[in-house]
């Protein structure tokens, strides 16, 4: 069984409560130079990690290139993890009607939406979860979108030697420049493969590189400008992933169990894997590392993690905070 080595971890981030450090949050990341070389690595980038849906985008591209014809915040909620509002699973359930097929099609697990007055509406309407609030609807729906149009079959659209997953496992390849690797199950029921930091860095350089940008991969500049365009689509309204994208211009991308992805429009990129799980210090760190390679400046940095990390807080006011760990120092 692989397991990723924690002896090789750095400590990117601690938690501080009354000048006291209470936790640690360790990790590895990799920031990538726009010409694709390691600017900053910290831990052990290139031991493998499951991305989780940080691969999300390079799945839809997938979805594109069977024939899935996405617009706008369809692309943006296909390559996201949306918190199951009314307006985001009406964008799916939209993607769904354009291929013909309903909620009922859907493989994912069905949820509550994680979006409040949504989940509250439900329950008051009597309604029990749904398919379509579950946060991968919107991929699960281009899946299906891409398998009408190229006249694959929908009823197993999540087995791994089916067409789509296995050009989804390509498109992994193409991007990370690195063949998927201990295939699994996603929490939705999708197939999963490992890659390394550095190549899912790779992959958000080519992504963040490519918005706006006509000389770009066409289906890369599609994703990558939605994404922008429309972050609320990508998590939800005042969410880490869509604060970040906005505050940085830039494609975020959060996965489970502590990964998080950013391609800056220069190409720069970051990829950090916390080995706890936990996700509550990887904007800081992963913003505090495109600082300390040079990729964007003091007062950026300080905006966005402003805008993403919260106090630690006692009796209601503020008594500690989320800050760099030992693997920042001299480089801050």
């Amino acid at each position: 069984m692989h397991t990723f080595q924690a002896g090789s971890a750095a400590e990117l981030a601690v938690i501080t409560r009354g000048n006291f450090i209470e936790s640690r949050h360790v990790g590895s990341l990799v920031v990538l130079s726009p010409s694709g070389n390691t600017a900053l690595a910290l831990g052990a980038p290139e031991e493998l990690i499951y991305a989780r849906s940080a691969l999300k985008p390079f799945q839809a591209i997938a979805s594109m290139n069977a024939g899935a014809e996405l617009q706008g915040a369809q692309i943006a909620l296909a390559s996201g993890s949306h918190t199951g509002s009314f307006e985001h699973m009406t964008v799916a359930q939209g993607i769904l009607a354009e291929a013909g097929l309903s909620a009922d099609d859907l493989l994912c697990p069905q949820a509550w939406p994680a979006d409040e007055p949504s989940h509250q509406a439900l329950l008051k309407a009597g309604h029990g979860k749904q398919r379509l609030a579950f946060n991968c609807s919107g991929k699960h729906a281009a899946f299906l979108w891409g398998c009408v149009k190229s006249g694959w079959p929908t009823e197993d659209y999540l087995s791994p030697d089916h067409p789509l997953q296995e050009l989804v496992m390509r498109t992994i390849e193409q991007f990370t420049g690195e063949e998927p690797q201990h295939i699994t199950v996603d929490g939705c029921g999708a197939p999963l493969g490992a890659t390394s930091l550095t190549g899912l860095a790779r992959a958000y350089s080519a992504l963040g590189s490519a918005v706006e940008n006509i000389k770009a991969d066409a289906r890369a500049a599609t994703v990558a400008t939605a994404m922008v365009d429309y972050p609320e689509y990508v998590h939800g309204h005042n969410s880490s992933d869509t604060l970040l994208s906005q505050a940085l211009d830039a494609v975020v991308k959060r996965g489970a169990e502590g990964v998080l992805a950013i391609g800056l429009r220069s190409g720069a990129s970051v990829a950090l894997k916390i080995l706890d799980g936990s996700n509550r210090a990887a904007p800081l760190a992963a913003v505090r590392a495109l600082q300390a390679a040079g990729y964007i400046d003091r007062e950026l940095a300080d905006r966005a993690v402003a805008a993403t990390t919260f106090p630690i807080t006692g009796g209601g006011a503020a008594v500690g905070a989320i800050e760099p760990g030992r693997a920042f120092e001299g480089l801050l």
